[in-house]
């Protein structure tokens, strides 16, 4: 139901629809309750273009696999 989620964390590698095309269509709805989730990549891909990648793709955020806790905490805290 709208307002149910607060914010996306997408995995960048998934088998139907990778997470750049996810976000695409997520950044596509009409309605900005959805349009305007934040979105938070979450991939192995860590070189600093992969976080350039992701930031282009509409992605509000980069966290490199493994997770580092702390980071992930921080960066959640960030869209509270």
């Amino acid at each position: 139901q709208p307002g149910d989620f607060d914010l996306v964390l997408m995995d960048v590698q998934m088998p139907h629809m990778d997470g750049y095309k996810a976000t695409g269509t997520i950044r596509s709805f009409a309605d900005n309750k959805y349009a305007k989730l934040p979105i938070i990549a979450m991939t192995a891909n860590a070189f600093e273009e992969d976080k350039k990648r992701a930031l282009m793709a509409g992605m509000d955020a980069h966290l490199a696999k493994p997770i580092n806790v702390k980071e992930l905490f921080r960066t959640l805290q960030r869209f509270a």
